[in-house]
């Protein structure tokens, strides 16, 4: 049986990770690239805020190549739709017919997601969906995943610059899902078995931006 033509929308947080560590377990598909959207105003990983030399390192120690989808700053949706699906027809050209995401539980977002790429015969496949957020969590720690919070909502900003581990979960506030499924934060991954090697880096200046904390992280050498 011959394998599935696919890109990962590769975000470089946990979910992400878990939801790639199965892909690559799984070996159902032949995966061609890591799509991520950058901040071109910034050259930032849109709504995490990575810097694009954090998110290069990354994707060169998973070992397959990075595809940037570059954007505005708060792109209109119009633009923002037309964007993806220029990128979206040139995935199709490379005979690329999956895309993988690792959505959780958001409906609507799946839902969007699969109707704007049925349109160019493309089949949205979601590795996590419905899964408990407590175990995802939970066995991303155990396969020895590390990620460190890189923007949480504001009133949340304790929690922002915080590697996971069992003692951030425990100091959770009530309703707030372990994997902020519900937008409540956001991570980058820098080390785990699906890495050749760990992301060295250092933490820079907290800052407050359209709602969000965000902690800067700079790499080292």
């Amino acid at each position: 049986m011959s394998r599935k033509v696919s890109f990962f929308n590769w975000s470089g947080g946990k979910d992400s990770t878990l939801a790639l560590h199965y892909v690559l377990e799984s070996e159902d598909y032949e995966l061609r690239y890591l799509l991520t959207t950058v901040n071109e105003a910034y050259n930032r990983v849109s709504m995490h805020g990575v810097r694009e030399d954090l998110l290069i390192t990354q994707a060169s120690s998973i070992g397959i190549p990075l595809y940037q989808v570059r954007l505005p700053d708060s792109p209109e949706m119009v633009v923002y739709e037309e964007t993806m699906q220029k990128h979206l027809l040139s995935m199709r050209s490379f005979g690329i017919n999956h895309a993988i995401f690792g959505d959780i539980f958001l409906e609507d977002l799946r839902i969007y997601r699969e109707t704007q790429l049925a349109e160019l015969s493309i089949e949205a496949v979601f590795p996590l969906w419905k899964k408990d957020t407590t175990a995802i969590i939970n066995e991303f720690l155990t396969l020895g995943y590390k990620t460190i919070v890189v923007c949480a909502k504001e009133g949340l900003e304790d929690l922002c610059g915080r590697v996971i581990d069992s003692s951030f979960l425990a100091d959770l506030p009530p309703g707030v899902d372990p994997c902020g499924e519900n937008g409540e934060f956001h991570t980058f991954v820098f080390d785990g078995p699906i890495f050749s090697q760990p992301i060295d880096f250092s933490l820079g200046e907290k800052v407050l931006r359209s709602g969000y904390w965000y902690i800067d992280l700079m790499r080292n050498g």
